[in-house]
């Protein structure tokens, strides 16, 4: 599929909104020296109207970028890699998701689901199986404000007829 200038300049715009949503606010999770954030919202509206290779980019790269630039860069490579794939889980489930706000919502789950496993796995080879329990509840937090704001914003530019998918 040729990628136009257009894409691009959103995939740049989708990008900036992860890095930015992930540093504005973090809570920070001290047995893992992680944080919660609100950037999940922005991947997945991002991969809802663009796709899963823009879901891919602006969740891998935002995400990535905003650890190395708020001090977590031993995040980066594992952030880069699962929020990267939440992108692109988002981004295939979005065809589902457009019907109604239950499959967006189902759909939505499936992919902070993943992020809740992925973090679990990363923390546990880099700090432990003991560790990395104690960050799911977190993590699940940070998933559970993922769906909300992906519903909220993928809502709105929905039924503003903002944008529509590019296929």
């Amino acid at each position: 599929m040729k990628k136009d200038l257009k894409f691009w300049v959103y995939g740049a715009l989708m990008v900036a909104l992860v890095t930015v949503g992930t540093m504005v606010i973090k809570i920070p999770t001290f047995a893992t020296q992680g944080y919660v954030n609100v950037g999940d919202g922005f991947i997945i509206l991002s991969a809802y109207l663009f796709g899963p290779a823009m879901g891919f980019i602006a969740g891998g790269i935002g995400s990535a970028l905003a650890d190395v630039l708020s001090g977590y860069a031993i995040w980066a490579p594992w952030t880069l890699v699962i929020k990267g794939l939440m992108g692109v889980i988002a981004g295939f489930l979005s065809v589902y998701a457009q019907k109604s706000i239950f499959s967006k919502t189902l759909s939505f789950v499936a992919v902070e689901a993943w992020m809740v496993l992925g973090y679990y796995l990363a923390s546990s080879v880099m700090f432990g199986f003991a560790a990395a329990l104690v960050d799911v509840p977190s993590n699940m937090v940070q998933g559970t404000a993922g769906v909300i704001i992906g519903v909220i914003l993928t809502e709105v530019v929905q039924s503003a007829n903002i944008l529509k998918r590019e296929q």
